[in-house]
């Protein structure tokens, strides 16, 4: 199957907390015997900041997004295209290419909205009766979300989408795996995250909190954007972690922690890329509560859960070496067996071939 990708990026990371999803889909769907086209905007500097050269597994096409003209142009470059994947965020001529890509749809072409922040674009949807997007849902052969559950798809559903499927984070393997520690990255409690209005709340709560209870430990936050926060004594800030650099991040730390953005958290069902990196390095986890958890790891064995700041500090108290070795341990196990980028492109590939069979509708042919 060719398949045309119009996302964010895939050679960069900078600015970009999708990449190592896209990275991990785009390759494992290649190993499987598709052949990617990836187009990303020059944008955002990402191509100033790129972490990875153009991959064998997927042919990258970067193009300027300086006029609609030149967007369209990039457009038609994908007719023909088995199938093709407009992802949410791209960061430029959003909406122009929401409604563009449809055009491209026919017998013999699918054309798939993959949400990469279902709650953002939900939420978004659901304030605003005339947000463009709206309209074009039901025209699409199927949404795709990184995350959300059920309460995603009920609300996808109900916005008259024909199916929408999760098709959640994984590990990639041969990318995030276990390293040997880097003394730079030695502390007992380690984040890694963007700057975003919808997270800093509730890392000032899970991380900035714990980090004030805890001035006897080195605590480290990795990220772009949080270069005038201010921060307590005990934690070093790191600014952009490189994906190079992300494995080395996980293992060295006592523990590592995820914080999910309030809107995810709220959806639940939406573990965040660092999720499985962390247990892909066999790091120990701990992470903020949300629902669904248990689907991916099992509380209290395979990760450690908190509710607030409080209960992250408490954790990182009574933690030792063994102990997060343990967990670390019971997390690669489980991700190996469940949670790979292997895994989930089966799961497209599956949902494709019933997606198929649908005829297009009229006013989309």
């Amino acid at each position: 199957m060719k398949i045309a990708f119009f996302a964010s990026s895939l050679v960069s990371a900078y600015w970009n907390g999708a990449a190592t999803y896209y990275r991990g889909i785009v390759r494992a769907l290649h190993e499987r015997g598709h052949e990617v086209t990836f187009y990303e905007p020059d944008a955002y500097d990402r191509q100033k900041h790129r972490d990875i050269p153009d991959p064998p597994w997927a042919k990258v096409v970067v193009y300027s997004a300086q006029s609609e003209a030149e967007v369209l142009q990039t457009v038609e470059q994908a007719r023909g295209a088995d199938l093709v994947v407009k992802a949410s965020g791209v960061g430029v001529h959003d909406a122009l290419l929401e409604k563009a890509v449809l055009d491209l749809q026919r017998p013999g072409t699918l054309v798939a909205f993959w949400d990469v922040d279902a709650p953002a674009t939900l939420d978004r949807v659901h304030g605003d009766a005339s947000d463009a997007f709206r309209p074009l849902i039901p025209r699409y052969d199927i949404v795709l979300t990184y995350g959300g559950g059920e309460p995603v798809r009920q609300a996808y559903r109900g916005l008259g989408a024909r199916d929408c499927v999760p098709i959640y984070n994984a590990l990639d393997p041969s990318t995030h795996h276990p390293v040997p520690p880097e003394p730079r990255f030695a502390c007992d409690l380690a984040f890694l995250g963007n700057r975003l209005p919808d997270r800093e709340a509730r890392v000032e709560e899970f991380f900035l909190r714990a980090a004030a209870q805890l001035a006897e430990r080195r605590m480290l936050l990795g990220g772009s954007g949080w270069g005038d926060k201010p921060l307590p004594g005990n934690v070093q800030y790191l600014g952009h972690v490189y994906t190079a650099d992300h494995n080395a991040f996980n293992c060295t730390p006592l523990a590592v922690l995820n914080v999910s953005r309030e809107s995810m958290a709220r959806y639940g069902f939406s573990p965040a890329t660092r999720v499985f990196e962390a247990a892909g390095a066999a790091a120990c986890l701990i992470t903020d509560a949300w629902e669904g958890l248990e689907t991916f790891f099992e509380p209290g064995t395979e990760v450690l859960v908190a509710r607030n700041g409080d209960e992250v500090a408490q954790h990182v108290r009574t933690l030792d070496a063994a102990r997060a070795r343990e967990i670390g341990q019971a997390a690669y196990r489980r991700v190996l067996a469940e949670h790979t980028y292997a895994h989930r492109a089966a799961q497209v590939d599956a949902v494709l071939e019933g997606c198929g069979a649908r005829p297009v509708l009229a006013e989309a042919a």
